[in-house]
């Protein structure tokens, strides 16, 4: 690094221990999305407080915001992604090598959603500080993005008109290496919906006055896996029912099931006119009637190859945190509890490109973004190596001094990287270059609904079941 760089990752480490605590309280909260009430405020709070302007409540969400502070002319606007909700069932205590729920059934920071827009706000406030000294014109936009485990903010915001005038995106993720990666990458989905309406009745004495709700269920369920087997391999179809009655003597009114679409771009639109070719179906031979509500609709990823370069080379320049003999020793108990390769804290740094690899499954939203503005999504090393997401041993680490030593070193390159876009006009002509030829290629259309709606209140009745149960364990930052 270059003085300049040096200084940034220096500064950035004299405002880590602030942002730690934050990490930690958004860890205690573990909001489920579109209900993290507690997270979006202690984060817009602490951008507002740095001089930020935020607005909050964005796109119909009550728990988006955006956080956006400029210089000089403004120009060029950087974007930053960070998300902050939990996931249901992961609750786990921190620090502890073996599966030992923190409270019973209640969620958790499985995919280490409370360390990325924590890293992106230390990132932006200590640009700002950087920007201001040196006189370095330039916008800075920090969206803070809800509910994106059930893919619901970005293509909402996108439709706002949020993102317009943004020249570039840095999206991060917690993960178990340090990495960042280009081109193609996971699947498209549709998330949906879909609820029965059929008639109660005695289902011993009267059963030819009712008509099954959860019957309609079953035959989409049918149809849907008779369907799959039709599909391009690059498919994954998923479902789980979330009601289907109360009592075996009830001919069951009401019923519903939630949808898990994925696949190519190319492919999704037309899976899921199938899935609900399949509800009409169901519907039409239970004379019931039937309602689907939209949850997400997103594309699939494509981030920027020359963006990625530039990532990497500030991610070899911050290079690996330093652990200590406790950390190793927590990461090699994991390990060894949860059967992954008993490797320590050891993992590479990399740049990669999905595209020579096996299809992932995968989604999220910001593949949306992807196709608005140039994007790149780093990940960084807030877990023990070995760890998938979406399980309690990235709980476990995700409050811990791992994650908070992975949590700066994101934060590093976010900043690095970003000062290279300011001072370089350049090599920011050349990412846009690229992301000319993306669009020309594939230009944006939304894969929402006309009437789609955010999908408020979907996860309150959970949220609320555990609430009270977890406040006690509240982290004050």
């Amino acid at each position: 690094m270059n003085s300049d760089k040096l200084a940034i990752a220096k500064s950035v480490e004299g405002r880590q221990e602030k942002i730690w605590r934050i990490s930690d309280a958004i860890w205690s909260y573990a909001e489920l999305g579109l209900e993290e009430y507690r997270s979006a405020k202690l984060l817009a709070d602490i951008l507002e407080t740095a001089g930020f302007r935020v607005d909050r409540g964005v796109a119909g969400m009550p728990t988006a915001f955006i956080a956006t502070w400029s210089h000089g002319s403004g120009q060029p606007t950087i974007g930053f992604l960070g998300e902050f909700d939990a996931l249901p069932m992961l609750s786990q205590k921190a620090g502890v090598p073996k599966k030992e729920p923190l409270v019973p059934g209640a969620p958790g920071h499985g995919c280490s959603h409370n360390t990325m827009c924590t890293a992106q706000a230390l990132a932006v406030i200590t640009l700002k500080e950087v920007m201001e000294k040196k006189g370095l014109s330039g916008t800075l936009k920090l969206f803070g993005s809800p509910a994106e485990e059930i893919l619901t903010p970005r293509p909402f915001m996108v439709q706002a008109g949020l993102f317009q005038g943004v020249d570039v995106v840095l999206d991060c993720h917690g993960d178990s290496a340090f990495q960042v990666t280009y081109g193609m990458e996971g699947t498209a989905m549709y998330s949906f919906i879909v609820t029965f309406k059929g008639k109660t009745a005695h289902a011993g004495s009267f059963p030819w006055m009712g008509r099954s709700a959860a019957d309609a269920v079953e035959l989409m369920h049918a149809g849907t896996e008779r369907m799959r087997e039709h599909l391009p391999t690059t498919q994954r179809t998923h479902w789980v029912t979330l009601e289907g009655g109360e009592a075996p003597n009830v001919v069951p009114d009401r019923a519903s099931t939630w949808y898990y679409i994925r696949d190519l771009d190319e492919n999704v639109e037309n899976n899921f006119k199938w899935a609900l070719d399949c509800a009409q179906g169901a519907a039409l031979m239970t004379q019931t009637t039937y309602e689907v509500k939209t949850i997400g609709a997103i594309h699939q990823r494509f981030p920027n190859k020359h963006l990625a370069e530039l990532v990497f080379e500030n991610i070899k320049a911050v290079g690996k945190p330093a652990y200590t003999e406790e950390e190793e020793a927590f990461a090699r108990a994991i390990q060894t509890e949860a059967g992954y390769s008993v490797i320590g804290m050891d993992y590479p740094l990399k740049l990669t490109s999905p595209e020579s690899e096996p299809l992932r499954g995968g989604s999220s939203d910001v593949g949306d973004v992807t196709l608005i503005a140039p994007t790149v999504g780093m990940r960084f090393p807030v877990r023990v190596p070995g760890s998938p997401s979406h399980h309690w041993t990235v709980v476990a680490a995700a409050n811990s001094s791992i994650a908070h030593k992975g949590l700066t070193a994101g934060a590093k390159v976010l900043a690095l990287s970003a000062f290279d876009l300011l001072m370089n006009p350049e090599v920011l002509a050349k990412i846009q270059g690229e992301f000319a030829e993306l669009r020309a290629k594939r230009p944006y259309k939304t894969l929402l609904p006309v009437d789609a709606q955010p999908p408020l209140g979907l996860n309150t009745e959970l949220m609320d079941k555990y609430r009270g149960a977890m406040e006690k364990y509240y982290i004050n930052p």
